[in-house]
């Protein structure tokens, strides 16, 4: 267990922590400890947002700040994933040919161009996220790690190897699914808690990102890879951050 969590940390983020045994027998457990990075990531959001709302900082500053501790925290681990699929789903190929283009190590256009409008949008809603609803986006990183590791150990590897598969395939998937499932419903149960309307519509909106993630990869790869997991959790991401500024606006 310990060796799992040590793993979850070292694999995705960027927080130091001691070497930790790779071999598959030592990580069964890895994906139960995943949600626990979105709750380092929620942490630092909310006492950021706190200081700048008793400093009085601008609220550009603000947005950027809360931009940049998720990429900081994960060291832009699920961006690459992200950016890595918009190229491959960018490209209109066959399904094999995609899964050579995530494999690329080059940056092509599209990736370049949609990673730019990506921040530009986040950065803009959080700038509209009001400080009464940080609370429901601390937590929101948990909910949508705990959707993610859910995929992992539930979807269909569309390569059946890589990293991703590494982590699939030495995991104790019934335990972890279990855990996985109180994550959601903590977290889930947590922000509607603290507000009905916005913590209620960001967690549908996760839930919603997690069908469409599940009908994408298979329509268009065969399964998940661990780009298409970045991809998803950045998307999961921008859309509940969505549903809680436009439900801030309305209510």
């Amino acid at each position: 267990m310990i060796n799992s969590f040590l793993l979850a940390f070292a694999m995705y983020s960027r927080i130091p922590v001691p070497r930790a045994d790779w071999s598959k027998e030592k990580m069964k457990y890895v994906m139960c400890f995943f949600p626990l990075i979105g709750l380092v990531i929620g942490g630092g959001v909310w006492g950021f947002s706190r200081l700048c709302a008793l400093a009085g900082f601008p609220e550009l500053f603000r947005a950027a700040g809360l931009l940049l501790i998720p990429i900081l925290v994960t060291g832009g681990i699920h961006m690459d994933g992200f950016l890595d699929t918009v190229d491959a789903l960018s490209s209109h190929q066959t399904k094999e040919r995609k899964l050579e283009i995530l494999k690329d190590s080059h940056t092509g256009a599209f990736a370049i161009i949609f990673g730019g409008v990506y921040l530009v949008a986040l950065l803009g809603i959080w700038s509209g996220i009001p400080e009464e609803s940080m609370g429901v986006m601390a937590l929101s990183f948990v909910f949508s790690r705990g959707l993610s590791g859910l995929s992992v150990v539930t979807f269909r590897n569309a390569r059946g190897s890589g990293t991703l598969a590494t982590f699939s395939d030495g995991a104790e998937k019934r335990v972890t699914r279990v855990v996985l499932l109180l994550y959601l419903l903590l977290a889930g149960g947590g922000m509607v808690v603290l507000s009905p309307f916005g913590g209620g519509a960001a967690a549908g909106a996760g839930c919603l990102m997690f069908v469409y993630y599940r009908y994408k990869s298979y329509r268009e790869f065969g399964g998940i890879t661990g780009d298409l997991a970045g991809w998803f959790l950045e998307l999961c991401e921008l859309f509940m951050a969505l549903a809680v500024a436009l439900s801030g606006a309305l209510w």
